[in-house]
Order: structure tokens, then sequence, then C-alpha cells
């Protein structure tokens, strides 16, 4: 069957997105030959055993029904019950939604706050979604920097000098992608100080909270204004459940009832018996102790490519503290925008990395090298990337 020739009238708010331009690499370079992709951030590992096996007994059990709206009350007895033994922070149940993925519940959160006329804050560089959510809420969108001299960390001072009576959201993700940063206790207790005094909601997104090295911390934005704070988490990377697309938001009383009541109409429940297995992810040991394997080996491909890129001409990192990426700069005397050099170290090297202004304005002159990816073929990137630039 084919379509005959016609035009189509779009609705306006789809024409305002822009395709995310590490997909648009990531697709390029799938159709190329002896290529290493350190662009998409995705564990290589497998999801736990004991988590694929709960999803097989539940189906059996006969979970393959709907539940309500806001997840399997079990489900979301195991989330708080995570928050009060990990971080001594109570959360009630009914301020928890289970989402697919931390994806809808960073959506549902700019849904249900913002609209036109609303002013959001977004860090620069940022994950790309958030400027985009912003986008189809037809709020305004107000960059604020993340600079070197600063660990890429949101400056206080800076915040309230961007504030106006029309700002409404402050987003913050913590450890950072794309720089890897981490946030201190202060930095949070200061954002969470000015949230309180000027009146803002934070949309807290912290799915790589369990990926932190040389003896940093994560401190949940939602311990310290939790009036204030919608918090958005995911299993893909903690349990390496990408493609499950499982993740939950916690929010205050009024703001959760509005996320539920969108959320039915979107999806209206996460799979019933991917919610059972990720109640096993949460109170099985077995799985934590998978994550444990996964931050061990994320700490030796770190330092592998921290100490590999100080070895390199035109390129140096900044050493990151959390996440699974380097966020590197590229030598102002090459003279290439971060887009031209990505796509000159694919076609140079074969080797994907993702392009700084991909996460906005203030990463032009920078890359992102995600090392979620086997160590031989890390290596094999590395070396491919210092005898390309070696010749330059």
């Amino acid at each position: 069957m084919r379509y005959k020739k016609r035009k189509y009238f779009m609705a306006g708010r789809i024409n305002l997105l822009q395709r995310s331009k590490i997909r648009e690499l990531f697709e390029k370079a799938r159709k190329m030959k002896n290529v290493i992709s350190l662009g998409i951030g995705e564990p290589d590992f497998d999801t736990p055993g004991v988590i694929k096996d709960a999803a097989k007994r539940a189906l059996d059990e006969g979970y393959t029904h709907y539940t309500p709206n806001a997840g399997i009350p079990e489900f979301r007895e195991a989330i708080a019950e995570y928050y009060s033994d990990f971080y001594k922070i109570d959360v009630h149940p009914d301020n928890i939604i289970v989402t697919a993925g931390a994806y809808e519940g960073t959506y549902l959160a700019f849904q249900s706050l913002l609209e036109e006329g609303d002013d959001v804050i977004i860090p620069d560089p940022a994950f790309v979604c958030y400027v985009e959510d912003a986008k189809i809420a037809e709020a305004g969108i107000i960059r604020i920097p993340l600079r070197e001299e600063n660990g890429f960390r949101v400056d206080p001072d800076e915040l309230v000098e961007t504030i106006t009576k029309r700002t409404r959201m402050l987003v913050v993700n913590y450890p950072n992608n794309p720089t890897g940063a981490v946030m201190k206790k202060q930095d949070v207790k200061a954002l969470a100080d000015i949230a309180e005094d000027y009146n803002l909601y934070i949309l807290s997104d912290e799915p790589y909270e369990h990926f932190l090295y040389e003896g940093a911390k994560h401190y949940p934005m939602v311990k310290y204004a939790p009036d204030n704070t919608i918090l958005a988490n995911s299993f893909s990377k903690t349990f390496a459940m990408t493609g499950w697309r499982l993740g939950f938001t916690i929010a205050p009383d009024q703001i959760i009832k509005d996320m539920i009541k969108l959320h039915a109409y979107v999806i209206g429940n996460v799979a019933s018996f991917i919610q059972i297995a990720g109640i096993t992810a949460l109170r099985d040991s077995r799985s934590w102790a998978g994550l444990e394997e996964m931050r061990r080996t994320y700490a030796e491909r770190r330092k592998i490519v921290v100490k590999n890129l100080l070895n390199m001409p035109h390129i140096t990192p900044f050493k990151p503290k959390g996440a699974f990426y380097v966020w590197a700069k590229i030598d102002p005397e090459l003279d290439m925008s971060s887009e031209d050099f990505a796509n000159w170290l694919l076609e140079k090297a074969g080797v994907v990395v993702i392009p700084g202004t991909a996460f906005g304005k203030q990463g032009e002159g920078w890359i992102r090298i995600s090392y979620a990816t086997k160590k031989d073929q890390l290596v094999e990137a590395m070396e491919r990337m210092r005898n390309a630039l070696s010749e330059i």
C-alpha cells in the first residue's frame, strides 16, 4: 500500500522540538563499519538475573492487568523504604508515582507545573530533554551557565540574580550528565534555601546517584527542600534496566496528585509485571551486588579514560566524580567546533563522541565521552583517538 502525496498539517509545538544530536550521531555511526561508540550513556551490563526472574514469575502469576495509576502500592512502599534505608528520608508512598523511566517523570513535572508566562531555569550544559519538555509546556527558558572553575555546579549567587517574578522552576541533575560533576552538601542546602525563599520548585533528576568516585557522596534534594522538590529517578542506570522503562517521581501532595492525573491519560500505568520486578530490584541483596560490580568496573574504566586523555594532545579532561561520562575540552587552537570535532573523530578514528553543543551553547569547545563500554573497546578507542590527534 502506498499513500498519496498530500500536505499534512502538524501541531506547531512539534515543530519547536529538535531531534537529539546524540541519536543523530549514533544513527550515523550505525551505518559505518568498525566504529566504537562512546556516545549513548547506557550500561553495557545485563539486568541482574534475580530481577529478570522476578518479572518472569510475575507473568506466570498473572501480573498482566492494569494497576492503580500511581503504581502498585507495595512497589511504592518499597521505594519509600529505600529512601529511609539509604538516606534516612521519610517519604510517604502516597507522594510517589511510578513512571515510564525518569523521562516520563520530568515530562509530567514540566506539564503539571509550567505554562505560558512561566519561566524555568535550566543549566547549560544539561541533558537534552529538559529544554524540549519546556518547549512543549510553552514555558520561557532561561539557561544558567555551569562553569569549569566552579566544578560545573550551579552557582547560588548567579542563580539568585537569574530569578525573576516569572521564574517557577529550576532543573538540577547531579551526579551530572554530561559533565560527571557532583554537588557538595552545602551546594544542595544553598539551592534548597533559595527555592524556599523565592517559592521555586526544583526538579531534581537523580538517576546516577550510585555512580560516585573518590569518596564523593550524593545528597537527595528532597531531604533539604521536601516541600519544593520534585525528584525524578530511574532503575535504568542503577540496575541496568534501560529497556524496562521503569522509574518513579517523588513530589509534594498537590503536585503528585496532578502528575498522577496527567499520567493516567498518558500511559495509564507502568506494566504490572515490571513493577513487581522493581520490588525485587530494591529489596533483594543480589540486585545490589550487581550494582557494586558495575560501580567497581566503571571506576576502573574512568581511570583508563582520564589517564589516556591526559596523555593526548589537543584535549583536556575534566575529572568526573560521578555518573559514567568524561567531559573533555577541545584545544581552541584546532579551530574546530564541537560538532566538527565529533564528526572528524568519527571519520578519522571511527570513534563516536558527543559534541558538547548537544547539551547547550556552553558546551561549545567540549565533548562528552561515555565509559559505559567494554574495557577492550575503551582501550582501543583511546588508542585510535591518540593516533588521530597526534597527526594534527
